[in-house]
């Protein structure tokens, strides 16, 4: 059984410096304007889920309440930009701080808004134990979105309570399910061993698509593609860093809070596919980098943070308000709202880095005036 072992600011680090290693080291070698794609060989398992699937982030109104309409309109500003997916709700502060109604009529918004579009809308299936996961996995199997994703039950302890929590999903799920490996704040077991997630896949025609990001990283990622076809589909995470390295390893999308760069990893993941221009691909991906990198000098939230300004920029957000845990990481008995602060000097380089993603971003708006 694998141990779980907790990301570390050492660990990202890490993956970073492997990711920028790739970069380099292809851009040394490549003479030419084109190589052997990232993405090759049969899809297996369903087509529609593959490639970058961004996580929304939830936005919020003055009073703290969730802005819906915002969220509808977030969703569909995804679709514009080409995204092959789009998840909602999974990360931390959307599945811990918000209420179970909130998150069921949010899931319920974005059925609706999606109803039609390109882009495959996974909703996020996840509680403190069996029973909560299961009443948010009903009510998404009747709005019969593209995908599912789960992560581990907070009140999970050995890896035969994730096996168990999982197979009640497997009873009731009608689509794929992505499974994360890692849980969340409040969760301190295991992570899922290769072993069970293959026994999953074995047992369920939709299970066999993983969110790997329990160390170590890349070995995991390996072992579970050499179990194809019964692993359909291994996705990078970890807000990217290591996206790149991890593709030539066989890593077949994305998932992360980065939607308001969604036109940027469909455009490198069109890249990653056609193997047509790894200078531009080198290129896209080093300035998401540094797009990225903003959060070791600007402090705010990890996954929201100075984010929130580029929402506003882009015509999405009306500003840059978050709900927060409580002392020591506790959920909070009412929400507890903050506001992302700027200075000049900040706004200044968000704009600077930003600036240097245009070349690759979708031109215009589809929130236009017509």
């Amino acid at each position: 059984m694998s141990i779980h072992t907790p990301i570390t600011r050492r660990h990202m680090l890490e993956n970073t410096f492997a990711g920028a290693a790739g970069v380099m080291a292809g851009t040394a070698l490549q003479g030419c304007k084109s190589a052997a794609p990232l993405c090759t060989g049969p899809v297996i398992g369903d087509p529609r889920v593959r490639g970058p699937f961004p996580i929304l982030s939830t936005p919020f109104t003055v009073s703290g309440a969730v802005d819906f309409d915002v969220l509808a309109k977030q969703a569909q500003f995804v679709d514009w930009c080409g995204s092959p997916g789009m998840i909602w709700p999974q990360s931390g502060d959307s599945v811990d701080l918000l209420t179970t109604e909130e998150k069921m009529r949010g899931m319920e918004v974005l059925a609706e808004a999606m109803r039609g579009r390109r882009s495959a809308l996974c909703l996020g299936v996840q509680g403190k134990d069996t029973e909560e996961m299961l009443a948010y996995a009903q009510h998404v199997e009747r709005l019969a979105p593209a995908a599912i994703i789960s992560r581990p039950p907070d009140s999970g302890k050995t890896e035969d309570d994730l096996r168990q929590y999982w197979r009640a999903l497997a009873a009731v799920a009608k689509r794929p399910v992505i499974i994360q490996t890692s849980g969340g704040t409040a969760y301190k077991g295991p992570g899922p061993s290769v072993k069970l997630l293959i026994e999953l896949g074995r047992e369920s025609p939709y299970f066999g698509y993983i969110k790997e990001e329990t160390n170590p990283i890349v070995p995991r990622m390996k072992e579970l593609l050499a179990a194809k076809p019964t692993i359909k589909r291994v996705f990078s995470a970890m807000g990217g860093f290591g996206w790149l390295y991890q593709a030539r390893v066989g890593s077949e999308g994305l998932i992360t809070e980065r939607a308001v760069y969604a036109d940027l990893l469909a455009r490198i993941w069109e890249l990653m596919q056609s193997g047509s221009d790894p200078d531009a691909l080198h290129d896209a991906f080093s300035k998401l980098l540094l797009m990225l990198n903003l959060r070791e000098t600007i402090p705010g939230n990890q996954l929201r943070g100075f984010h929130l300004y580029v929402w506003k920029k882009r015509g999405v957000f009306k500003n840059m308000l978050s709900r927060e845990y409580g002392p020591k990481g506790a959920i909070p008995a009412k929400p507890i709202l903050s506001e992302q602060s700027l200075s000049a000097e900040d706004i200044a380089e968000i704009e600077s880095r930003f600036a240097a993603l245009k070349p690759y971003l979708k031109p215009g708006s589809p929130f236009a005036a017509r």
